[in-house]
Formats: structure tokens, sequence, C-alpha cells
């Protein structure tokens, strides 16, 4: 079994690349949406924040966890895995050495949540892998608030223009790649996409996923979804992302008792 957790709806585009790549592992999702965003949080809000996600997945006894969140895996990872005896997947890594891979001039965009531009995570990674890589960092707070209150779909304007304002320093950087440094920031792809046509995008989440090395076996497994808060908003958000409808209900959990 496989746990991912995130803040919201973002760390589904980590369990979508890991449905497709693992069909009959069994999946737990935990989103936090009850304090949703984290990137806004204190570090050592952040970190406790993550604690009690975990020792919540931990009671399902999974083989490994993917922290689907930007701002955790910048902040709390080193410390997760130290105090959590299985393997802990972060998106940082993968998604630092896919940039360099597609990345033709070195000019690398990395955005995030406050939080995580903060900690300058990816522009380590990406600088112990090629220091002379150039690397622009920019915060989109905007960004997780208009994906978990349904301002994500393609044409919408207030995501255009919300696009068009954060991203003007990536463009005139001259950035060919781009890291979606948090989950839920795929789910606004065509809009960066039309404000940077000329930029390869890089999601964090599908990194991440990427990193599992798991035995594929025949079969189906099952997915359950827990969340903080709002299991009727989470789910139908999660059906329309997910382009299907959800094989359990989505159950609400009391993550402060963790």
């Amino acid at each position: 079994m496989i746990a991912i957790f995130d803040s919201g709806l973002g760390g589904l585009t980590a369990l979508k690349e890991i449905r497709t790549a693992y069909p009959a592992e069994d999946l737990v999702y935990f989103g936090d949406t009850s304090r949703v965003p984290y990137g806004t949080r204190s570090r050592d809000t952040i970190i406790k924040y993550a604690r009690q996600d975990m020792r919540f997945l931990m009671t399902h006894q999974p083989d490994a966890v993917v922290v689907a969140c930007g701002t955790v895996s910048s902040t709390a990872l080193d410390i997760l895995r130290s105090e959590f005896p299985l393997p802990i997947i972060g998106v940082v890594e993968g998604a630092a050495k896919r940039a360099l891979s597609l990345s033709k001039s070195g000019k690398i965009g990395v955005i995030g949540t406050a939080a995580t531009v903060r900690s300058g995570s990816y522009a380590r990674a990406i600088h112990a892998l090629s220091p002379e890589a150039e690397v622009t960092q920019i915060a989109c707070p905007l960004f997780v608030p208009l994906v978990e209150n349904g301002f994500s779909s393609e044409g919408d304007p207030i995501a255009r223009l919300t696009c068009e304002r954060y991203l003007a320093p990536i463009r005139e950087a001259g950035v060919d790649t781009l890291i979606l440094g948090c989950t839920h920031y795929p789910l606004l792809t065509w809009a960066i996409s039309e404000t940077l046509p000329n930029t390869a995008l890089v999601s964090a989440g599908a990194e991440a996923a990427k990193m599992l090395t798991l035995e594929k076996r025949a079969g189906i497994g099952s997915v359950k979804y827990y969340v903080s808060d709002d299991p009727a908003g989470f789910e139908a958000n999660a059906s329309i992302f997910l382009a299907h409808d959800l094989e359990h209900p989505v159950e609400k959990i009391d993550i402060e008792t963790y």
C-alpha cells in the first residue's frame, strides 16, 4: 500500500500518476482540506501538520509515503524521514533532475508557495546537480486558493490574469523550463502554458510518483480518500480532475487528534 498526502486537492496529480503506473497497488490519499494552504504557515506549523498527517497515514500501515506537497517536502521532509521508519518520497529531487534534463539554456524557473520559495529547496537541489544553472524563483500564493475554490477550469479569466501577473518575471528571465513546485499548480497548466508558451513545464508531483520502484502486479487495487473537512466538495472536485467517480466515499477525519 502507498499513502499520499497533501494540503488539499493538489496531491491528486501524484495519485493519478501512481494509479496509472501501478494499477494493482492499494492507495490511501489524505487531503488536509481544513488547513489548506500550508504555504502561508510558519515552519513550526508546517512541521506540526506534517507529523499529524504522517501519524494518521501510519494507521493504514503503508509500505511507502509520497509527500505530494511542495511545502512539506521543502520544509519538513528530513524530519519526517528521521521519525518514521519507511520510505518517504518528496517532490523536490525528481523535479530538479527532470528540469535539468529538459533545459537547453540552463535557465530554470521555480514557482511554489511562499514557504517553498523561502526554503530555497529547489534551487539547492538544482545547484547540487548543476552549479552553473540559473534559477529564478517566484512565490504564487494565490494559485492554491484558485484551484481549491474551482477557478482552474480552462479559460477562466481570473486564473489567466493571475498567471500573467505572477509569471512576468519568469518570462523576463528567459527561462526555458519551469518547475511547478506545488502539486496544485498542474491544474493550472493551461493558463501557465498560455502565459509561457515556449517553456517546458515540470510537474513536481508527477516526477515524485516516478521515483517509486514497485513490482508491477496484475489486478486493480483500491483507492481510499480521507479529508479533514468538506468531503462532498473534495469528492466533486476530485471527480472532475480524475475524470471518473471516486471508488469509495470520501471520509472525514479529525486530524487534530493525531
